[in-house]
């Protein structure tokens, strides 16, 4: 689930290239960090999922601890929304060994670490802690906070803290309340914003949908439109009153990947259409 999938290899011994070995794997987009910060919170969250995941089973591999010497963007691929391991040829799993805890210096360019010698002469949890920390400054900081729920902020910046000072209990404890929680229940405790307009009333037109009338707005999950992700109603209409353009929204039966609605925002409602599988909420001015 973490390393791209082998689908098949061929070996054949060439005249130009011995000992030639071709393999077959799963198709995957490159991870571009500029445009990974260009798309939902919530799709960059669950890459930061799917690397929990990899590290865990990189500290507990069938090989022992397994460390990325060269964990960058560009050995990572996108696979369906998950994040995994290309290229594997600067893997090891070859713990340090040491005589004193001054052997078991780390250093990074903002920071340093020092983990203890144990008594057989290995760095303790080294590996695992290169991988730790590595994801930390190339993944973390730059995907999770970046324009995060509110509500989500003060926990996520608990996990950011908590990668960067190798304390892997909470990182794991906080993201299994992600995993274990069914989606909806997550969104309740840690996205759900009790918010109702007090000024501003909507009109609800069922089965209907407004096929233009769009703006764009950012992040959006449509290039063309205004397009983003709500827990209710409430949330919907919060969005709407908080952009000048937008005089009416519309719910639409697709979810992300948590479970929360996609609705369009627009910024008319002069042509309305009927649709079965969309409900239309358009803003009463006076």
């Amino acid at each position: 689930l973490c390393c791209f999938q082998l689908y098949g290899y061929c070996y054949q011994d060439s005249n130009d290239i011995p000992d030639t070995l071709t393999t077959i794997t799963e198709l995957g987009s490159p991870l571009e960090m500029i445009q990974l910060l260009q798309t939902s919170w919530e799709d960059r969250f669950r890459i930061c999922l799917s690397l929990v995941r990899l590290l865990h089973y990189l500290a507990h591999s069938p090989l022992g601890s397994v460390t990325l010497l060269d964990f960058r963007p560009r050995q990572f691929v996108i696979v369906d929304g998950e994040l995994k391991v290309t290229d594997l040829d600067d893997a090891s799993i070859e713990e340090s060994s040491c005589t004193s805890n001054s052997d078991c210096f780390m250093e990074f360019p903002a920071r340093n670490f020092t983990l203890p010698c144990s008594v057989e002469g290995r760095c303790q949890s080294m590996n695992e802690k290169r991988n730790l920390y590595n994801a930390y400054r190339f993944f973390f900081t730059y995907l999770l906070p970046h324009s995060a729920p509110s509500s989500l902020r003060p926990l996520l910046d608990k996990i950011v803290n908590a990668t960067g000072n190798h304390n892997k209990h909470v990182i794991c404890t906080e993201y299994l309340a992600f995993e274990l929680s069914p989606s909806p229940s997550v969104n309740s405790e840690f996205t759900q914003k009790c918010m109702k307009s007090a000024n501003t009333q909507y009109r609800r037109v069922p089965e209907a949908f407004i096929p233009d009338e769009n703006y764009r707005c950012w992040p959006s999950y449509h290039h063309k439109g205004c397009l983003l992700s709500v827990f209710d109603v409430n949330e919907a209409i919060e969005i709407c009153d908080s952009y000048s353009q937008c005089k009416a929204f519309v719910l639409t039966n697709q979810t992300t990947w948590t479970g929360r609605q996609l609705v369009f925002f627009k910024m008319a409602s002069n042509h309305i259409v009927p649709d079965p599988d969309k409900i239309t909420y358009v803003k009463v001015t006076d």
